[in-house]
């Protein structure tokens, strides 16, 4: 038989935990301060156990309230995402989808329509903040660079972030070996400075720098470069498309690893609801389904190994 302790006391510890004061929470919760502060303080009787240390003005979780306080959280994130999702109108269906900004512009949204005709009842809806952005408590989901490592969050790798030069077709005709790059041609990601150095390290171009025009994202070099300013470094998936349009080209065949993946990142209770599982089975699906279309061969680099390369230049 499930035995539990004392709801309200659990109810104002976290949220005395998540605000940092019994004013906090008792704004939340909709009583006072002095009432949030004995609800706590008969938890901690009744678990036998000490969840703050009261200090002047502050409140300092103990070891047992931060173990405890990480894993009441997600619980009451899961019960109030259950309760609107029993409560809402049968009508409405909404999935939030945490990205960067050049993802949303880059591959998500492209697809979107195609999800749609999956799954015309749900209602997509899109945030970016940029890839150091915290996961959003009303996210279902998000799309996240890294090593899976996310506390607290389930990580499904979706795509390889590999890096290859990418450019306008009349600038890769000017291109025949990796050697026939100049600094000042080749564009910079203000955020992703080790790209071109890996990347050229790799072809054995190591007195070669990039000085190009530095931007904020990785979209804005690709559409500088889409317009002819220069070379810039491609991650995919985000050139995937340009590349199958021929807006872009890839002079040369080498393409490095950058060491991360993308992956889808949930709370693991989402697997539990449909519109999520029914987004998660097709973004999944969209991710194995191959890439542009002509893209040049993969090489990636093995030590020791001197790295072969192909001109490419009439993608």
């Amino acid at each position: 038989m499930r035995r539990l302790l004392f709801l309200n006391g659990i109810k104002a510890f976290e949220a005395a935990a998540r605000s940092g004061s019994f004013a906090g929470a008792g704004s939340e919760l909709n009583v006072s301060a002095a009432a949030v502060s004995r609800m706590v303080h008969l938890l901690e009787q009744r678990l036998g156990v000490a969840l703050f240390e009261r200090k002047a003005n502050r409140l300092v979780m103990t070891a047992a309230g931060r173990a405890y306080q990480s894993g009441l959280t997600p619980i009451f994130d899961a019960l109030a995402s259950l309760t609107a999702q029993v409560t809402a109108p049968a009508s409405v269906r909404v999935l939030t989808i945490g990205v960067g900004p050049t993802f949303a512009m880059r591959w998500m949204i492209p697809r979107l329509a195609d999800f749609r005709q999956h799954e015309p009842d749900i209602d997509v809806r899109i945030t970016t903040g940029g890839a150091a952005a915290p996961f959003g408590d009303d996210w279902s989901c998000g799309i996240k660079l890294g090593d899976g490592d996310w506390p607290g969050l389930v990580a499904e790798p979706l795509f390889a972030a590999d890096l290859l030069p990418v450019c306008a077709p009349r600038l890769a005709a000017q291109l025949k070996r990796p050697g026939d790059l100049r600094g000042p041609s080749l564009l910079r990601v203000a955020h992703a400075a080790e790209d071109w150095p890996l990347w050229l390290k790799a072809a054995g171009v190591a007195r070669v720098s990039a000085r190009g025009t530095e931007f904020q994202y990785y979209g804005h070099a690709l559409q500088a470069a889409v317009d002819g300013l220069g070379i810039a470094m491609g991650i995919r998936p985000y050139i995937d498309d340009d590349l199958a349009a021929g807006r872009l080209v890839a002079p040369f065949a080498l393409s490095v690893p950058k060491g991360m993946r993308w992956y889808l990142v949930y709370r693991s209770f989402r697997t539990e609801q449909r519109d999520f599982a029914a987004f998660r089975r097709w973004i999944i699906r969209a991710a194995a389904e191959p890439a542009a279309r002509g893209k040049p061969g993969k090489i990636h680099r093995h030590a020791g190994r001197k790295n072969r390369l192909k001109n490419n230049a009439g993608m």
